[in-house]
């Protein structure tokens, strides 16, 4: 484990912070009675179990439809939702890409309903946005590294479950309807969303169908200037998405129900401004003037169908199974001065050539799991399961019809078994399983591209070499295990030891291949990232307080790292990573009626070996801020009076300099900035009002991601939102 010179002071910080209230309305669900949970406690289901979240070793955190909603209206994402709500989550780059976008310091695992939305052998990083948050109920945050959805979530998994079906016999649902501007009420800068629901239940029958719409205006700093566009990556700014969802479900015999759940999400730029160089010197951020851009405008295009069976008593136990299928269109925007990848002399002048890529992956799974206590041994409590996931993707130039990332197969199965088992009248738990990941990669023998960089004078050709394809093979088998100490009711301690397992980019990194005859088959650089995860935790939960402190540390010998080249394009390179960090938490319920504080705090530090001498494996650089967060501070306040609620938070990010063998690039330090937004709603019986506000105090800053990164690049240099409004009304009927 690497120390730092707040390794030994970590329990004192945390014992400091208890003292404060928590910020974070997201909130550890603890029921604590029995081996099951009750009907009316909510069921992690990315836990992959039905015990209580008390009874597992980990780190849960439940971000409800109410909390969720409210972010949602604030910030505009689910993304931004559970950025802001979760400390140890990276602050989102605003963008349509959540390239670098980290929790704990390691990518995290989207999953709608477990099924998982990133792509594992070409990372599009758009896997936040595959689905409206109209639509989500509520979202299930697992941190640190484990195995349990999988192949990714080396950071954690983000598993968002959708509208449940209805419960109530006949016709219900719920509308939704709201309207964002920037507070200089710009023209451009207004934007809509509208958004309906219809249910219906019959007998064993029921069906949930519904659709959104949602069209945004351009961003404004609160310096009131366009906010700078990455035309490349992508936008949600002058943007139109619609989504279309459906559910229907059929109850059978009396325990069991089959359920088939369809979503179409997308959203597309319109291509209406063009990029204007800021200047990093002086702080002038990049900015945007109406323009056509070449070519077609970013877009992500995200359609899934899933059909699932469960059965909460067959033979005594519980059965979920799931088939999926995904297909996602990342497309990807593009500009000539931006692209020397792209530029190959064979097909037009050097400086002349325009392309763009996209991303093509489709997805086939199934997952089954069947948990139950052991007869005659009640106290244990056992689950197995298999998942498998086939998955082909590829990236293609899409102007000219090239491929950039070679077509790729994946296979993965998965055979796992978990066990818990409980001493002592729920005193004391122990739990562990393991799970053979099982994994199978096919890529064709490919060239990759021929690209030229040009200064004005001279041209530079590199690449256009042959690869030998291959089918390389990984298996490893995953380990944890944990305990639980749990002497009274709402106090808890907690250690456990997991391990993550995500395949490499391979799309970034057989692109970039520049030696002649490699072959993948004994090709190092594709090998799996497996992260090792440990951590203690304390909770308390009794009468109006809920407090947490995690210290966790994690290492990887082979860890992913987005490095810049230089020429707008991030490489990744495999090194070995070392994460320890520290989350602090705490809600008071105050005596004043309806008046709820907290806070939320995290410090995360990770370094990697950067010279990667032979034998060395030592860590001797910090991570940039490409790959991990910064220290945070979150405060709110949430008050509820009668038909009037009200929330005021803050989220301050700390300053940090990053230093090491590599000498990283001074230029790229942060300097901290904060944000407080608000909210205020009255309902009514025709349904809520709600008055949202983002960064009410207008405060000017540049974004994390930018000010960390790309220190030459003044067309990537972002300043954050200013104040922008957002009055919406909703109603359930």
């Amino acid at each position: 484990m690497m120390t730092s010179p707040m390794g030994r002071s970590y329990w004192l910080i945390g014992a400091a912070f208890a003292l404060v209230p928590q910020a974070a309305s997201a909130q550890h669900e603890a029921p604590s009675s029995g081996d099951e949970a009750s009907g009316d406690d909510i069921v992690i289901t990315a836990a992959r179990t039905i015990l209580p979240p008390n009874a597992l070793p980990l780190t849960i955190d439940l971000i409800d439809k109410q909390a969720l909603d409210q972010q949602i209206a604030i910030s505009g994402s689910v993304t931004d939702a559970v950025a802001t709500l979760t400390p140890s989550f990276s602050p989102t780059r605003g963008k349509l890409s959540g390239a670098g976008e980290t929790l704990r310091g390691r990518s995290p695992l989207y999953a709608i309903n477990g099924i998982p939305q990133t792509t594992p052998l070409r990372d599009g990083s758009r896997d936040g946005f595959t689905i409206d948050g109209f639509f989500i109920d509520r979202v299930e945050l697992i941190y640190g590294s484990n195995a349990l959805q999988g192949v990714g979530g080396t950071g954690g998994i983000v598993n968002q479950v959708t509208v449940g079906a209805p419960r109530q016999e006949g016709v219900s649902g719920r509308a939704l309807a709201q309207g964002t501007t920037a507070d200089g009420f710009e023209k451009d800068g207004f934007g809509g969303k509208a958004a309906g629901l219809v249910q219906y239940k019959v007998g064993r029958f029921d069906a949930t169908v519904g659709a959104s719409y949602e069209r945004r205006g351009a961003f404004y700093d609160a310096q009131d200037r366009r906010i700078g566009v990455n035309l490349t990556q992508g936008e949600t700014q002058d943007s139109r998405a619609t989504d279309v969802f459906a559910r229907f479900g059929l109850e059978v015999g009396a325990t069991g129900r089959l359920d088939l759940i369809a979503n179409r999400y997308e959203l597309n730029g319109d291509g209406d401004y063009v990029a204007i160089a800021g200047n990093r010197r002086t702080g002038l951020p990049t900015s945007a003037v109406r323009g056509n851009p070449p070519g077609t405008p970013a877009a992500n295009r995200a359609e899934a169908l899933s059909l699932s069976y469960t059965d909460t008593d067959l033979f005594g136990g519980n059965l979920v199974t799931q088939l999926f299928f995904n297909r996602t269109h990342d497309t990807f925007g593009g500009e000539v001065t931006f692209t020397p990848t792209f530029q190959d002399p064979a097909l037009a002048p050097v400086g002349t050539l325009f392309d763009q890529s996209e991303n093509r992956s489709r997805k086939l799974g199934a997952k089954a799991s069947y948990e139950r206590a052991i007869p005659g041994f009640e106290s244990l409590v056992a689950t197995i399961g298999f998942d498998a996931l086939f998955d082909k993707t590829e990236q293609r130039l899409i102007a000219t019809d090239r491929i950039w990332v070679p077509p790729a197969d994946f296979r993965s199965l998965a055979p796992f078994a978990q066990a818990n088992l409980r001493l002592f009248d729920g005193v004391v738990r122990l739990a562990g399983g393991a799970r053979w990941e099982n994994v199978q990669v096919r890529i064709d023998d490919f060239r990759t591209l021929a690209s030229t960089t040009y200064d004005g004078r001279n041209a530079a050709t590199y690449g256009g070499v042959a690869v030998t394809g291959g089918t390389p093979k990984f298996s490893d088998m995953l380990f944890n295990g944990g305990a639980i100490f749990e002497p009274v009711t709402g106090v808890r301690a907690y250690a456990s030891y997991a391990q993550g397992f995500t395949m490499a980019d391979i799309g970034r990194i057989t692109r970039a291949i520049a030696t002649p005859n490699v072959r993948l088959d004994d090709f190092l650089d594709i090998q799996p990232v497996v992260s090792n995860n440990r951590e203690v935790g304390v909770e308390l939960k009794r009468g109006p307080i809920d407090a947490s402190t995690t210290y966790f540390w994690s290492s990887s010998d082979r860890g992913q790292l987005l490095i810049a080249q230089g020429n707008g394009i991030f490489e990744v390179q495999r090194q070995r990573v070392e994460i320890e960090g520290l989350e602090v938490s705490l809600a008071v319920q105050t005596p004043l009626p309806g008046l709820r504080v907290s806070t939320g705090y995290a410090h995360i530090l990770g370094r990697y070996d950067s010279d990667r001498a032979p034998g060395d494996g030592v860590v001797d650089t910090d991570l940039d801020g490409t790959n991990i967060s910064p220290d945070r501070l979150n405060l709110a306040a949430d008050v509820a009076s009668g038909p009037l609620t009200a929330r005021v938070q803050t989220q301050f990010y700390l300053s940090r300099n990053f230093r090491g063998k590599a000498n990283p690039n001074p230029d790229n330090n942060f300097g901290g900035y904060d944000v407080t937004d608000a909210q205020v709603r009255y309902q009514t019986k025709f349904g809520g009002l709600t008055l949202s506000a983002q960064n009410i105090f207008d405060r000017f800053y540049i974004d994390y991601n930018s000010d960390t990164r790309l220190p030459n690049d003044n067309f990537a240099f972002f300043a954050g939102r200013g104040r922008t409004f957002t009055l919406g009304w909703d109603m359930r009927f």
